[in-house]
């Protein structure tokens, strides 16, 4: 081996190159001349590399910083033409390690203007790692080709690729290649490098070109490139067009998504139930009834027959524009049909008919479900007990959760919520407070909406400090309430007198950063003018317009029914007939300064 590296051969490189500075380092390297060695002796500076590179570190251990003297040696005689030499005939049968150390070391220590890869020794040794089965290794070279290369480089580099990857499929390598693209962020090479393979005749699989698409940032340059991908000789395949028709239904651009379904028939290719049913999807979400007709006519057209997902959503449409009467008869074609329901279909007419106070047909659904064999789900169960609780049916609503129980499910926050606000609007508070605690000793979380069920609930019947109790629990479970909670609590603490609670709250809000509106300070103008205390009202009226909150027509109508019951005018009977007849600050104050039965006092804008 020794004397093989001492031996410094002066033979002309195998390609009659220029100078390095005269070529870019991605030009192409030059065919071997006419003089080369024959094959079956190995040409002398081959053979010293090969011997180079079995001394030199495999990954994972470093490599050299700088070249070691063997390796100088054979610089400048050893080029990127020879080393394509050393990987087709391999003399010394290195394994693949040792070659890509070669590689690596050649690229990162060799001299300035001593050696310098091509794009060629790139894609070979790429397609080498892959032959071996070292991926990793490989895409890491491609992807530092491409990031060198850089932008609209894809063209250049194909008639590099095909010579260098197995001459009878060079698909993977392309495949590689245009992933590596991408990775680089250079999508628009990627795609060229498909399209240009595809024209030249290489057949590359679906899934890369699908996957490729996927990577596209928008649905329409997607649809583009795989117009280009057919157009560049690709066949169509059903899938591609199914998913870029649910991509714009998704996106609601039901216009798109039918050209999408009219290139593919365009193209010889049969639509499925899929297709059919991702544009009736889109249709009923659009409330676009007579395109479903239209659409659900063609399938038959087509010979498509009709699954449970299509009619699940033609009768989830229905229900959506309240036809409940057609959703029923599309139910009873799909079982006409031999087309078995599922637990979505069966949940949609339960909901549909509970909402709409139908909850004797939405209960008979349910038993033709259970008959059926279809178990209900979680939200069938919600549905039923949210369509009882509306009709105050309570007790049937208790008992559906007990069938719920007895399927093994466990009621969630939707269900106890519904229950708690069926309790409250029921009056019944008392057993809304107990399907809270009971929410807690189930570890089932309260949200906002279940606070707010209770707050109301508990205002409204008149239980100011309950509904305070039950705010301060809310805040203190990490949850805001919003201004109409708050507000609630506001109205029920004024109507029993507690203007002082009201203003406590109201302080709570502005602390918060949140902005009472015109109906917070309505239901305390209102307390305040029921206790007599219009001179605070007046204050707080002042107040409104300080932090320029526009008071209201009931604004000014609470105020006008406090100057009649309360207020020092001459004449209530006249304060009265103005009800509704004052607009502004300016109009009220004139009114009541002309009615007050003193000397009337300087107005706000006076001051």
């Amino acid at each position: 081996m020794r004397r093989a590296l001492r031996y410094r051969p002066r033979l002309p490189p195998p390609a009659q190159t220029p100078p390095s500075s005269s070529l870019p380092w991605y030009a192409a390297p030059p065919q071997p001349p006419s003089h080369s060695p024959p094959t079956a002796e190995a040409d002398p500076l081959i053979v010293a590399a090969s011997e180079v590179a079995l001394t030199l570190p495999v990954h994972p251990a470093p490599l050299p910083a700088t070249a070691p003297a063997p390796l100088l040696r054979l610089l400048p005689d050893f080029t990127s033409a020879h080393f394509l030499t050393l990987l087709r005939s391999n003399p010394l049968s290195l394994p693949p390690l040792p070659l890509l150390s070669l590689f690596r070391l050649l690229l990162t220590a060799s001299p300035p203007g001593l050696f310098r890869h091509t794009p060629s020794s790139f894609l070979s040794m790429s397609h080498h790692l892959f032959l071996h089965r070292l991926p990793d290794h490989a895409r890491q070279l491609l992807r530092l080709l491409a990031s060198r290369l850089g932008r609209s480089s894809s063209p250049r580099l194909l008639p590099l690729l095909l010579p260098a990857a197995s001459p009878s499929d060079p698909a993977p390598l392309v495949a590689e290649l245009a992933a590596a693209y991408a990775y680089e962020g250079l999508l628009s090479d990627a795609c060229s490098l498909v399209v240009l393979a595809l024209r030249q005749g290489t057949r590359l699989p679906a899934p890369m070109c699908s996957g490729l698409m996927s990577r596209l940032p928008t649905t329409p340059e997607a649809y583009a490139f795989y117009l280009q991908l057919l157009d560049a000789g690709m066949p169509p395949e059903v899938r591609q067009f199914n998913v870029l028709m649910r991509d714009f239904v998704r996106l609601g651009e039901l216009a798109s998504a039918r050209k999408v379904f009219d290139e593919m028939r365009k193209r010889g290719v049969h639509p499925t139930v899929v297709s059919f049913n991702t544009l009736i999807s889109g249709m009923c979400r659009a409330r676009d009834l007579d395109g479903v007709n239209g659409m659900y006519r063609g399938m038959a057209e087509a010979g498509v027959t009709p699954d449970v997902y299509t009619y699940g959503t033609l009768i989830k449409g229905l229900c959506g524009t309240e036809r409940l009467e057609d959703a029923t008869k599309m139910f009873d074609e799909m079982r006409d049909r031999g087309v078995n329901p599922n637990a979505v279909v069966f949940t949609t007419l339960i909901d549909a008919h509970c909402k709409e106070g139908n909850v004797q047909v939405g209960m008979d659904f349910y038993r033709d479900m259970r008959a059926r064999g279809v178990m209900p789900d979680l939200v069938a169960y919600n549905a039923l007990v949210n369509g009882l609780c509306r009709v105050r049916n309570l007790k049937a609503a208790e008992c559906i959760i007990e069938e719920m129980r007895k399927a093994g499910l466990k009621p969630d926050k939707v269900t106890y919520t519904t229950l708690i606000d069926g309790c409250c609007k029921d009056g019944k508070l008392d057993m809304a407070m107990d399907i809270k605690q009971k929410m807690a000793d189930e570890e089932v979380a309260l949200d906002e909406v279940t606070y707010t069920a209770l707050i109301s609930g508990l205002s409204k019947a008149g239980k100011p400090v309950d509904a305070e109790r039950v705010l301060v629990e809310m805040t203190e479970a990490g949850l805001e309430p919003d201004n109409t909670t708050y507000t609630m609590v506001i109205d029920a603490s004024c109507r029993k007198g507690d203007v002082k609670t009201g203003f406590k709250l109201l302080k709570e809000m502005q602390n918060k950063g949140r902005k009472p509106g015109v109906v917070t300070y309505n239901v305390i103008m209102s307390g305040l003018c029921k206790l007599g205390q219009m001179k605070n009202a007046d204050m707080l009226l002042h107040a409104m317009l300080n932090i320029g909150v526009s008071p209201d027509d009931i604004t000014y109508n609470i105020l006008l029914d406090g100057q009649c019951k309360h207020g020092k005018v001459t004449d209530p009977e006249e304060l009265k007939s103005a009800k509704g007849m004052v607009s502004d600050f300016g109009v009220y104050t004139s009114l009541i300064n002309e009615l007050v039965k003193k000397k009337p006092a300087k107005s706000y804008h006076d001051r």
